[in-house]
């Protein structure tokens, strides 16, 4: 791009004797505006250069619009033909009465990186000014190597299986959690059903002894003392020398 923009200067000096060539010298001034720099990605279908001018002193009759690009070869004149069609590789369009001329790149690639530039001329027009050239416009088209499209299926399938199956492993682990969670609440409720059922038997049984106990010593009163009789013999017989 340095060789490109090196001859810039030598390229803008024969395009101004080619412009010489469009029509008479003469008083007519024209004005070129054109962007400096573009840069786009080679996957873009295409790009597009404004150019806009301005006309003092001129003739009413419309100019003509010429448009040159040098890159790594020679200079060349783009669009002689006029180039209308989105078929071709450039495409021209110009709306004069506005002052506003583009050049369209089709089907851009690594190769249309280059300086483009717009001309207008005034055939008809006195003075050197009635034909000039804007700037100039650096376009550069950026190389970026994509993947080719069987390693962009492969990668999207891969994608989707590796979906499916991290899907699959949060629906498992949800399932086993909920199992896991109604086991625990099953096993606790298993519990305390076990510790009530003998807490009441416990109960049950506490009842049922001093029921006994009470219907025993009401229905066996001399028993009871008898017994009382017999402990007394024993602890007196025990405690005499």
């Amino acid at each position: 791009m340095r060789t490109v923009k090196g001859g810039n200067f030598a390229l803008r000096l024969r395009l101004s004797l080619i412009l010489l060539y469009v029509g008479a010298v003469g008083a007519c001034t024209v004005s070129i505006t054109q962007p400096h720099y573009l840069e786009v990605d080679y996957t873009q279908k295409a790009v597009t250069i404004e150019c806009t001018f301005s006309a003092t002193g001129c003739p009413s009759a419309l100019p003509t619009s010429l448009w040159f690009r040098y890159g790594a070869r020679q200079p060349e004149n783009l669009c002689l033909s006029g180039c209308r069609s989105e078929a071709d590789k450039f495409t021209v369009r110009e709306t004069l009465a506005e002052n506003q001329v583009s050049l369209t790149v089709n089907r851009v690639t690594a190769n249309d990186s280059a300086i483009y530039i717009c001309g207008i001329a005034f055939a008809n027009a006195p003075g050197p000014r009635a034909k000039q050239t804007g700037g100039g416009t650096t376009l550069v088209v950026r190389e970026i190597k994509l993947l080719s499209k069987e390693v962009q299926s492969f990668l999207i399938a891969l994608l989707s299986l590796l979906s499916i199956y991290i899907i699959g492993v949060c629906v498992i682990f949800i399932l086993f959690y909920k199992q896991s969670k109604s086991n625990t609440l099953r096993n606790k409720e298993t519990k305390e059903d076990s510790q009530k059922k003998k807490s009441a038997r416990r109960i049950f049984q506490e009842i049922a002894q001093e029921l006994y106990h009470k219907r025993y010593v009401e229905t066996s009163p001399q028993l009871e003392k008898d017994n009382a009789y017999e402990n007394r013999r024993a602890l007196f017989n025990y405690e005499k020398p």
